[in-house]
């Protein structure tokens, strides 16, 4: 009959024999490749001896990634553990730091003060399932499916560094919405009127103008990019031959990090879109008025030649604008659904709609960015007559 096989990443019981003058202790090792070691130190005395094993057995575990966690972990110590791989695999662009961030403000906000005092075999579903529907009771729906995911991602990582056998998340219970639900408000889009005003307020404020707001703003509505896609725009994506400008990523503000630029939400992030001539003709005035010291920088840049933060934008220029103008309900999303809706009016399908909003499915398009109960069909003639109209501002360089 064999030798009973130690479990991977564990030692056997240390053997002590008297040497000479000092003391042999020796045992043997299982790591996690299946290999067995042989781990001796000699010391002056036995147990010193028999200590130096342990300490050699306890940091040959330590070199072994997630070897020195186990079940009997604490939840927040294996959580700490993935949340750094995950860190790691977004810095080699596998996720993006959006989702770090977000994983990290719920584990921090919503998780730890649940499992802080668990052992990792303490959650189990049951568990799970408490502090989930306790989540959708007091908060919403999304937030606790947020929760699940962080949730799902530390026991998906303990299955797979073989802390535990099973994910106890796959048993929970459904997340039921059990309040009445409100009904959405429509998606508000401008009307051509409000967008002809809204556009001859920006262009007279003077606020706005050395903000470069102007500029800004027309591109949204050329475009319908989102706003980091637009802020995060380099010179080298607009081609003025082909009359596009191709979407190549998006700014996020990750923690620790600052402004970065990140691949884009879907597959469908990345794409071409055509622009109005009124449009190219404002780019290719901006490159010439900016002299463009950088031809790979951005097109919409900060005072340092680098992208904009959005926040500051937003604080000390967009918001106090829309309040000057009686327009504080606009947003930068507001743009992408008023383009949405002009497109609508002049037959385009939902599909090429869609493929310019960079939408992955073509009802996120209809049920979202679609404004309603506009009669007017003048809206694209709205927008591409005001655009023409422009004064003529020119860009701010700070």
């Amino acid at each position: 009959m064999g030798r009973h096989r130690l479990p991977l990443g564990t030692a056997g019981e240390i053997k002590v024999r008297k040497s000479g003058r000092g003391w042999i202790a020796r045992c043997q090792y299982r790591d996690h490749d299946g290999e067995y070691y042989d781990i001796r130190r000699t010391r002056r005395t036995k147990e010193d001896a028999r200590d130096a094993v342990r300490e050699a057995v306890k940091n040959r575990v330590k070199r072994t990634p997630g070897a020195e966690l186990t079940a009997h972990s604490l939840f927040p110590e294996v959580a700490t553990a993935w949340l750094a791989e995950y860190s790691k695999d977004a810095d080699d662009g596998v996720f993006s730091h959006t989702s770090v961030d977000n994983h990290s403000y719920n584990l921090k906000n919503h998780v730890l003060p649940a499992f802080g005092k668990h052992e990792l075999m303490e959650v189990t579903t049951p568990v799970i399932n408490r502090l989930l529907q306790a989540k959708l009771k007091a908060h919403s729906r999304s937030l606790a499916h947020q929760v699940r995911a962080v949730i799902t991602n530390v026991m998906t990582w303990a299955v797979n560094e073989g802390l535990i056998d099973t994910n106890p998340v796959r048993e929970v219970a459904p997340l039921l919405e059990r309040r009445a639900k409100t009904k959405k408000a429509a998606p508000r889009a401008l009307t051509a009127e409000e967008l002809f005003d809204f556009l001859a307020k920006l262009d007279a404020d003077e606020e706005a103008v050395a903000a470069d707001l102007p500029d800004l703003v027309r591109g949204f509505l050329a475009t319908g990019e989102r706003r980091g896609e637009l802020l995060g725009a380099d010179w080298p994506d607009f081609d003025e031959k082909a009359k596009e400008i191709r979407v190549s990523g998006g700014l996020i503000q990750a923690r620790g990090k600052g402004t970065v630029k990140n691949d884009g939400k879907t597959d469908n992030a990345k794409r071409p879109i055509a622009l109005p001539d009124w449009c190219v003709a404002m780019l290719v005035e901006r490159r010439e008025k900016l002299g463009v010291p950088n031809p790979t920088g951005p097109i919409y840049r900060n005072s340092r030649g680098g992208y904009l933060n959005f926040q500051n934008l937003t604080n000390r220029h967009w918001l106090p604008f829309r309040r000057r103008a009686g327009y504080e309900w606009v947003t930068f999303k507001t743009l992408r659904k008023t383009l949405a809706t002009i497109l609508d009016e002049a037959g385009l399908t939902a599909r090429q709609i869609a493929d310019i909003l960079g939408h992955a499915h073509p009802s996120m398009t209809q049920d979202v960015y679609m404004g309603r109960g506009q009669k007017s069909r003048a809206g694209a003639e709205a927008l591409g007559s005001m655009a023409l109209g422009k004064t003529g501002n020119k860009p701010a360089t700070g």
